[in-house]
């Protein structure tokens, strides 16, 4: 199985636009976009399209056509960012019930939703304290400490 890297992706694009927009306030294209993160221009669009639905990123169309921030970089957190893209926690139960006859499968699926359920809850607490001004900032300055509130 490989980690799921859509919340790593969103994070670059926004983070690159940020320090475009510092300076200089056009609006930059998908293209340009997905040079800075090594992928398909499609996949930039993509998850600017959901980044746009939740508010986070505006489309010009026209002669200056492409995409600028919704929002200040300071005033976005990570947990904005992961709930556009519309994923869920990092685990999840297995979509198949389990043998109720069997010890483990009876009581396996209450205990790991309390583990996940808190975990969830931790992941999203440090999402919410972390913007990508703070990120690029941090990326920047070379930093390897990881942001601290």
């Amino acid at each position: 199985m490989s980690a799921n890297s859509r919340l790593t992706v969103a994070v670059h694009i926004l983070s690159w636009m940020t320090l475009v927009a510092r300076t200089r306030a056009d609006p930059v294209t998908s293209e340009r976009i997905a040079l800075s993160v090594n992928t398909n221009p499609v996949v930039i669009r993509r998850t600017l399209g959901l980044m746009q639905k939740a508010g986070l990123v505006r489309s010009h169309r026209g002669a200056n056509a492409g995409w600028t921030l919704a929002r200040s970089a300071g005033a976005i957190t990570l947990r904005e960012v992961f709930a556009a893209l519309g994923e869920g926690g990092p685990f999840a139960l297995h979509p198949s019930p389990p043998n109720a006859s069997c010890p483990v499968g009876r009581g396996i699926q209450p205990v790991l939703g309390r583990v996940y359920g808190a975990l969830d809850d931790l992941i999203e607490r440090q999402l919410s304290q972390t913007t990508i001004e703070q990120l690029l900032d941090e990326t920047l300055s070379g930093t390897s400490e990881p942001n601290r509130p």
